[in-house]
């Protein structure tokens, strides 16, 4: 079976400078996974489903923006693009990079990227940079950088990131037959969360496909949105969104109030007890990606939420990308000899 890219497959509905090329690694296409036991678990009388985004090419789900930024950058003659990144962006923005033949500058706060992550931006070949200071100061340094010289800018403040990124939406209505009831995801700089509900939007305008209210999930330790002031020093376990001054935080405060829904805060112990929930469905995610889980779990368990029809968790990337929080658990593992008495004693155990 032959699969399009992804930006061929949308093209009437993406818009998009004619001058964009094809940069695909055929990103998207990711299966929404149903999780009945999971569902049963949370009170019932609803359907629960994971959009499992770590199965991209570059393990999240910034390569369907990516496509869409580099492929712009290349079509107007960029020969370099820069990004400022607590990983994921820094990994795909590499990779398709990588493809079109461009120079990629990764800029990090020091000491803060997942090791998983870091090998990728690597691997793909981007020069990286080490910043001391937060992602909001990286950012920062990221855009005078692209304002003062020809380089493309690819974080979320690039609006054709946005339009690579709905996508998700629009393959989630053709799963489903129509919007979910709820959407429940990590917010960390707040692009995806504006561009699902651009997505969905969009679709609903012309298809009359439903809107669904949209749970928006933040890191206790790195929730503006949630506190209503940035975060000067964030800090969680989720690494991807380790993020005190979101980019795209007004488009995600009026996202959820458009929708009916919320953003939220979910503590680190939250997130790492929705992390082994999912895995307990065979779904490893990195932590980040457990915080819609963490919301829900939350706001059904104080009262807050009953859910109903169709709930679609958005897990953003895979366990590969940020393992550092089960490695550094891993219980000590019994040595037996090789003897098949030996193991049958252990396992009677």
């Amino acid at each position: 079976m032959k699969i399009k890219p992804l930006l061929q497959r949308y093209q009437a509905l993406l818009d998009l400078p004619a001058h964009t090329q094809s940069v695909s690694l055929l990103e998207g296409g990711t299966p929404l996974l149903p999780l009945p036991r999971l569902a049963q678990e949370l009170g019932g009388g609803f359907e629960l489903y994971a959009k499992v985004e770590g199965l991209n090419p570059t393990g999240s789900f910034k390569d369907r923006g990516m496509t869409a930024a580099v492929g712009e950058a290349l079509g107007r003659g960029a020969q370099a693009v820069i990004c400022a990144s607590t990983g994921n962006t820094a990994a795909s923005a590499a990779a398709y990079a990588a493809r079109a033949g461009l120079r990629c500058i990764v800029l990090i706060p020091q000491g803060k990227v997942a090791a998983g992550k870091l090998a990728g931006a690597l691997a793909y070949g981007a020069q990286v940079i080490q910043v001391s200071g937060s992602f909001d100061q990286a950012l920062e340094l990221v855009v005078q950088t692209s304002q003062r010289q020809p380089i493309a800018l690819v974080n979320s403040l690039n609006p054709h990131r946005l339009q690579g990124q709905k996508t998700a939406a629009f393959e989630m209505i053709e799963d489903l037959g129509r919007a979910p009831d709820w959407l429940c995801l990590p917010v960390g700089n707040a692009g995806n969360i504006t561009a699902y509900w651009m997505g969905f939007r969009q679709v609903h305008q012309l298809h009359a496909s439903g809107l669904p209210r949209l749970l928006g999930v933040q890191a206790a330790g790195a929730a503006p949105l949630v506190h209503g002031a940035p975060v000067e020093l964030p800090e969680t376990v989720a690494t991807a969104i380790r993020i005190g001054k979101p980019a795209r935080g007004e488009q995600a405060l009026q996202a959820a109030a458009e929708s009916g829904g919320r953003i939220v805060a979910a503590s680190d112990a939250e997130i790492l007890a929705a992390q082994r929930r999912l895995a307990a469905e065979g779904l490893w995610v990195e932590p980040a990606s457990a915080a819609g889980l963490a919301g829900l779990t939350a706001e059904i368990i104080a009262g807050r939420l009953q859910p109903q029809g169709r709930v679609v968790l958005v897990c953003t990337g895979h366990g590969l990308k940020d393992p550092d929080v089960i490695t550094q658990a891993l219980p000590t593992t019994p040595v037996i000899p090789a003897e098949l008495a030996a193991l049958e004693a252990l396992l009677a155990g």
